[in-house]
């Protein structure tokens, strides 16, 4: 009995130090190294300045302060990087995506050009919640939504691709409320949409709130026709820009009924984590937790808040788990829904 009880206290010590072996190596692992943060779109725009806000500060909270650099890998409205992040970056926990969730849901309207399975990724955590809306140029001669559909006229809209705000939205509205936004897809990001905006080659654009008012502010206070003006919002904000401008879910109820409703919140669930961190699948698993530990730090470390709050960045921490549920949720899609939204899927042509 004595030997037995001395061989259990012998395996237990053994575990014990393996454990703590596999711990000390998972924390001496980032010392002297450099993450890779792929960012799917051009530099300047919303998901380019989140991402470089976070990563600013990620390395003093993982032990050995690896240091972290920001790339553009922009193309077809962050299709690119989100493909490279599943099928080719490296798997050591180096390199980290930040593209649109958007192709979560693409993935599950079966868009074959979305090459991966948001199930087998590694998310890490995103900033924030999205709101999306959309906005015109004030020389159009419009001000509000409803000056937008009771004029019937055909707006030019600037968009990347598929899967972007900047095509889905105006799409959406056009599907559901009547509206005739022509989609000008094959712009790099945000901050090429608002040039051709200021050139008049485009009457406007739709995209996320936390990021338009930031990256285009110079714009919403511009005067005259030079203005950007927000005429439709996902939610409720205190910003003066948005006092009587209407919410979406509530205008296409109004315009459209339920139906509209049903086909915009099946939509809109991804704005639920916008902007995410993500690895690729096959990272060890004590690599993404001590990212996603450093993640959630810097979004409660006072001198990144500070610095957000000074660059009226908004905030909203979403942890790994929640996004995975949120995933799970939008790839459980009914068919009814996914019929309804297949027109937002492009079409192969032979």
């Amino acid at each position: 009995m004595r030997s037995y009880r001395t061989l259990l206290a012998v395996a237990a010590a053994a575990v014990l130090l393996i454990g703590n072996v596999r711990s000390a190596t998972a924390n001496d692992f980032y010392a002297g190294k450099t993450i890779r943060v792929a960012v799917g779109f051009a530099a300047g725009g919303g998901y380019d300045t989140y991402a470089r806000a976070v990563t600013r500060h990620m390395g003093k909270h993982i032990q050995g302060n690896p240091s972290f650099v920001v790339e553009n890998m922009d193309g077809a409205g962050s299709l690119i990087a989100a493909n490279y992040t599943y099928n080719k970056a490296d798997r050591d926990g180096t390199f980290i995506g930040v593209w649109n969730s958007a192709f979560v849901l693409y993935q599950a309207l079966g868009d074959r050009a979305v090459r991966l399975d948001a199930r087998k990724l590694n998310w890490i955590g995103a900033p924030v919640k999205g709101s999306p809306g959309c906005n015109i140029m004030a020389f159009t001669g419009l001000k509000t939504m409803d000056d937008v559909v009771e004029s019937g006229r055909s707006l030019k809209m600037g968009a990347t691709r598929a899967g972007s705000t900047y095509n889905d939205l105006p799409k959406i509205l056009n599907q559901t409320i009547g509206t005739k936004f022509d989609v000008i897809t094959g712009y790099k990001g945000t901050s090429l949409i608002t040039v051709a905006m200021r050139s008049r080659e485009i009457d406007g654009g739709c995209w996320g709130w936390e990021s338009a008012r930031v990256t285009a502010r110079g714009m919403l206070d511009a005067k005259g026709d030079d203005r950007l003006i927000p005429i439709i919002i996902h939610s409720k904000w205190e910003d003066p820009e948005l006092k009587n401008v209407p919410i979406t879910r509530e205008y296409i109820k109004a315009k459209a009924g339920k139906d509209g409703v049903e086909v915009y919140n099946t939509w809109v669930n991804q704005y639920e984590f916008q902007r995410p961190l993500v690895l690729p699948p096959g990272v060890p698993n004590e690599r993404v937790e001590i990212l996603r530990k450093a993640f959630k730090a810097t979004m409660e470390d006072p001198e990144f808040l500070t610095e957000a709050k000074k660059s009226k960045l908004k905030l909203d921490y979403v942890s790994a788990e929640e996004i995975n549920g949120l995933v799970k949720e939008i790839l459980d899609i009914s068919p009814k829904a996914k019929e309804g939204l297949q027109f937002l899927v492009r079409k192969e042509t032979n």
